[in-house]
């Protein structure tokens, strides 16, 4: 699998570019602000129908102008994909595939299997739960669409019960009968999403362990945990137990979209003691794992975006790296960065084909 070629129209600072890719590797080079991170998003936009960097779609739109077009073709199982996303504004965003318009956007989620590395990366380490939680969701997600609804069902049903709840606190009644419709139509979803996430951490964690070896040569101890309250009791026994505190603060404060993913430095969390470079290590080996772990259920190697992937890593770590991109395993691979003359010279000794992009402000 492999993106031939793209046309983005409008879409942040880019006016109107064409590119016809490289099959292997291929690198955007030039000053900040240019708009090479905006290529790759346009890239990973067509694979999630969404942006990777400002989940607001409206903002996406290019100043002055009243809609964004992005429109590519994949080479997916033996055929071409063509897929489009365009939004204008007033309107719903638009996704299609072939010319076929998607009802449920969700339907897409997983055609186009694809990693994207980038400094923003580090939000995973220093926001919240949410951020983590969403992770791991995005990558069961690709591979089970089954997961995909049961969680959209269960946001809804836990954003209804939220309401009830603040119902319940405002008209000073309680009507414990209709929350408990609510409670057994959660609990019936929160175990097996449970059990799903369970399963995929005992997966991945082997999977995070070798490529963080590898980058590092095992210099640090590094571990991922799961933190669910479904480890220790059912989601009937917590609504029990908690449903005075949830009528207090008016909404459901336990189940599974409490969910965390712990990442420790020898047992410690990194966000507190881990350095820049060993919290990027961290997130590399992160990402990388997660390409490994889809292209098995896949079997496909994903498309891999490298957003100024080689900032704040010494030059051992980057030479791992490469060694890692050089090998079979990877498909097409897009990489953006600041130094042309490093880049092409990092590429030229893996003896890869690659293709280069210079980007200006004139290219807009």
């Amino acid at each position: 699998m492999y993106l031939k070629k793209i046309n983005i129209l409008n879409f942040k600072n880019i006016t109107d570019k064409s590119f016809d890719f490289n099959q292997r590797i291929n690198c955007f080079v030039g000053f900040n602000g240019v708009g090479k991170t905006n290529i790759l998003d346009a890239i990973y936009y067509m694979a999630y129908g969404r942006s990777y960097f400002n989940p607001v779609a409206l903002q996406n739109i290019q100043h002055h102008c009243d809609f964004f077009v992005i429109d590519g073709v994949f080479w997916l199982d033996e055929k071409e994909e063509h897929i489009v996303c365009s939004l204008k504004k007033g309107q719903k965003k638009i996704l299609k595939r072939n010319g076929k318009n998607y009802d449920r956007f969700s339907d897409h989620f997983g055609l186009i299997p694809l990693v994207i590395i980038s400094p923003s990366d580090s939000d995973l380490i220093i926001e919240g739960s949410e951020t983590r939680r969403k992770f791991i969701d995005s990558v069961i997600s690709q591979m089970d669409s089954q997961y995909l609804q049961q969680l959209i069902q269960y946001q809804k049903l836990v954003s209804q019960r939220n309401a009830l709840l603040k119902s319940f606190a405002q008209n000073n009644y309680f009507d414990a009968e209709t929350l408990e419709v609510y409670n057994e139509q959660i609990e019936v979803l929160a175990d097996p999403i449970h059990q799903k996430r369970k399963k995929f951490i005992q997966e991945f964690v082997p999977i995070f362990n070798k490529y963080h070896q590898l980058i590092t040569d095992n210099l640090d101890d590094v571990d991922l945990k799961y933190d669910s309250q479904l480890n220790e009791k059912t989601m009937k026994e917590l609504f029990q137990e908690f449903l005075p505190k949830d009528r207090a603060v008016q909404y459901t404060s336990v189940g599974i979209h409490k969910d965390d993913l712990l990442f420790e430095l020898s047992g410690h969390p990194i966000k507190k003691f881990g350095s820049q470079g060993q919290q990027k290590s961290f997130l590399i080996a992160l990402k990388l794992a997660q390409f490994d772990f889809l292209k098995k259920q896949k079997g496909i190697p994903p498309i891999l975006l490298f957003d100024d992937i080689f900032d704040k890593l010494d030059e051992n770590r980057v030479r791992k790296i490469l060694e890692l991109v050089n090998l079979d395993t990877f498909g097409q691979i897009f990489i953006s960065d600041t130094h042309g003359d490093r880049t092409e010279n990092l590429l030229n000794s893996i003896q890869q084909e690659f293709e280069i992009f210079k980007i200006s402000d004139e290219t807009n």
